[in-house]
Parts: C-alpha cells; sequence; structure tokens
C-alpha cells in the first residue's frame, strides 16, 4: 500500500509560493502518472489541499479516480474551522493514520 503523506500546503523550504506551485505540479504529474496511490493523508496546513480554494482538487479527484482514499486530519479541520469546507475525500482520525503509516509499504512525502 502506498500512502501519499501532506503535511503542508507546498513543496520544500523557503519562498512559500514557489513551494505551493512546486506541490501543485508534483500534484498534477503524480495524478498524471501510473505510480499507485492508494491513501492521500492530509494533516496540519494539508488540509488547505482538500477544502475549498484549494488549487489543487483537480488532481486529487484524478487520484480518487484512480481508487486512491482522500483522508483528512479532523483535529486539524476543527483546529481551522474548515470542517464545513472540505470539498473532496473524508475525514479521518489519528489512529487511522497510525495504522496507515505503520502498515504501509511506502510512505510518499514530497
Amino acid at each position: 500500500m502506498n500512502f501519499l503523506y501532506l503535511n503542508t500546503d507546498k513543496m520544500g523550504e523557503g519562498d512559500p509560493d514557489l513551494g505551493r506551485k512546486l506541490l501543485a505540479i508534483f500534484l498534477e504529474k503524480l495524478a498524471d502518472s501510473d505510480v499507485p496511490v492508494d491513501v492521500v493523508g492530509c494533516v496540519n496546513n494539508g488540509i488547505f489541499l482538500t477544502t475549498e480554494g484549494s488549487p489543487v482538487l483537480g488532481s486529487l479527484e484524478k487520484l480518487a479516480a484512480r481508487g486512491a482514499r482522500i483522508v483528512t486530519c479532523g483535529t486539524c479541520l476543527d483546529h481551522h474551522n474548515r470542517r464545513h469546507l472540505l470539498q473532496i475525500g473524508e475525514v479521518g482520525g489519528m489512529d487511522g493514520t497510525v495504522q496507515i503509516m505503520a502498515t504501509a509499504d511506502r510512505v510518499i512525502r514530497p
């Protein structure tokens, strides 16, 4: 099982605008590739990727259409008052995150 772990809305350190652009490109290329992704987990600022206004919803929809389960941290959504803005996937908890990370064959962290 391949787990895509998204704990931020950007890729890398440094300029935040560049980081957001890089992550958007990464997700687009991943969604268009034949790399299997079974679960996408969004925590911390990664929740901004699955909620209203996200520029990467199209890529996440492609991954979901390929069979990926999209799971967003409920504690994180509540912290940022964005649970009602969730646009894709399901709300998950830390128990599920622990199990997925512990049993995944590969954890992908862009």
